[in-house]
């Protein structure tokens, strides 16, 4: 063991008392769900609450991270923008799947939504391009506003023991199943 490890192991884990995540007391839409957990962070003075962590697959089948914000969530999706010829508009024009990773740490909860990006409108972009601090007067055509359609939803809420509770939903045509995430035991 070098004197790193031993460093990490004495950090503090998660804050005291954490909330509770009940099988019995889920929404059957995961939007709600999400929605309460978001505006819960927003309420609580949370830095960055909107701020996530986003992935994408490069052509090699590399996946690739990076940190984003969540602009809005409406019907079409969950909201996100960049440069079409960034590296993740080049990642998305060529496989539109991603994932968005949220943490809130001061709760001990974390939601991953993995689903399918689809540009917006130029309207949407521009307005979005408009909205940003460094915004001086120009159009911007090649700022693309994305929606993320989910497909599937895991909801963790950390526990002092570490047997986190993990809560999956899933769509399919019927709409969204949800179930309890097995936990390995110890």
């Amino acid at each position: 063991m070098s004197d790193l490890e031993a460093v990490l192991r004495s950090l503090p884990a998660f804050p005291e008392p954490l909330p509770v995540l009940s099988a019995d007391d889920l929404p059957e839409d995961p939007h709600a769900l999400f929605r309460s957990w978001l505006d819960e962070a927003i309420a609580s003075g949370a830095r960055q609450p909107h701020a996530m962590t986003f992935a994408t697959v490069r052509a090699d089948g590399v996946p690739v991270a990076r940190t984003l914000i969540v602009k809005d969530i409406d019907d079409d999706g969950y909201h996100f923008s960049t440069h079409r010829t960034s590296r993740k508009g080049m990642e998305l024009a060529e496989r539109a799947r991603a994932t968005m990773l949220f943490f809130w740490r001061e709760s001990g909860r974390q939601v991953r939504i993995t689903g399918t990006a689809a540009a917006l409108d130029d309207a949407a972009s521009q307005r979005d391009w408009r909205e940003r601090p460094s915004y001086t007067g120009e159009p911007n055509p090649d700022w693309q506003r994305y929606a993320l359609a989910a497909e599937e939803f895991e909801f963790m809420q950390a526990r002092e023991d570490r047997r986190h509770t993990r809560i999956e939903y899933l769509r399919s045509d019927g709409g969204w199943t949800h179930a309890p995430v097995a936990t390995p035991a110890g």
